[in-house]
């Protein structure tokens, strides 16, 4: 009887244990966890999406004189999402952290003219390139041209510290023979004060940012040499593959629909776009 009993009690434990384990782990996506959402899922459960971007990066985004953000890619940002039925949030982030923001999920992706590189390419889930840049050497001294890279070690070069520039700078062949005369800053706009300022000669720089420069601010003179393509992507984070496959549709949704060269054309005078594979 006593046997009988204890076998009982056992019996009841155990499937009280596997009652509280299946209580716990739910049954398929129907538990509800957030951790058994789809990237995809997540993001439209929760209905917006948070961009990151550095708010000091004129024309692609930055503040105005209200201190409101505004840019080339909060626009088409804004385009894209309302394609998709969300809301955005801008989030200025501290650029040399992007990576550690977006994998901690404080943004869900990084948009603000965003360099295609290998590294990146690697380590994120990047959507189609959208914009075509290059890295341009210009300078305030408009009989200042470098006509290639041999003559680099004769001037002092400014440039953006975590860009794509500086790391083109960084990859050129001859960078061991003008790397003392390379200094990095924080932003472009310091880079280019340094310059006024006589301490640097030229700034490597992206295109879209010396075009806008041209257009709203200070002349600045373009080299025949420069450091090549740079084309811009959008970063996610590396298993966000089937939100960065609907961010692809929507953009190109906005791209056929002429809504993006529309925006392009407000911000640069000339249609930039481009929808290419990376």
């Amino acid at each position: 009887m006593k046997k009988t009993t204890r076998m009982v009690v056992v019996i009841g434990m155990i499937v009280v244990l596997a009652l509280s384990v299946f209580a716990l782990t739910g049954c398929g996506k129907s538990g509800g966890g957030e951790s058994e959402k789809t990237d995809w899922e997540y993001i439209q459960d929760r209905g917006k999406v948070i961009v990151g971007l550095d708010d000091t990066f004129a024309p692609m985004g930055f503040r105005d004189e209200n201190n409101e953000i505004v840019g080339f890619d909060i626009d088409l940002a804004k385009a894209v999402f309302e394609e998709m039925g969300l809301e955005v949030e801008f989030k200025a982030i501290d650029w040399t952290a992007k990576e550690a923001e977006l994998a901690s999920k404080k943004i869900d992706c990084i948009w603000n003219g965003l360099s295609v590189t290998p590294d990146r390419v690697k380590n994120m889930s990047m959507s189609k390139r959208y914009l075509a840049n290059r890295e341009l050497v210009m300078s305030l001294d408009e009989k200042i041209n470098i006509k290639d890279a041999t003559e680099l070690k004769n001037y002092k070069i400014a440039t953006q510290a975590d860009s794509a520039a500086a790391d083109d700078i960084k990859a050129n062949e001859l960078y061991d023979e003008f790397k003392d005369n390379v200094t990095e800053y924080k932003t472009y706009d310091q880079a280019i004060l340094d310059m006024k300022a006589g301490r640097v000669d030229v700034v490597v720089i992206d295109e879209v940012y010396a075009t806008y420069n041209n257009q709203n601010k200070e002349k600045l003179y373009e080299s025949e040499f420069n450091f090549g393509s740079d084309d811009y992507a959008i970063g996610f984070r590396k298993e966000d593959t089937e939100f960065t496959e609907k961010v692809n549709e929507a953009l190109k949704a906005v791209i056929d629909s002429g809504k993006a060269e529309e925006i392009s054309n407000n911000w640069f005078q000339r249609n930039m776009v481009i929808y290419e594979d990376l």
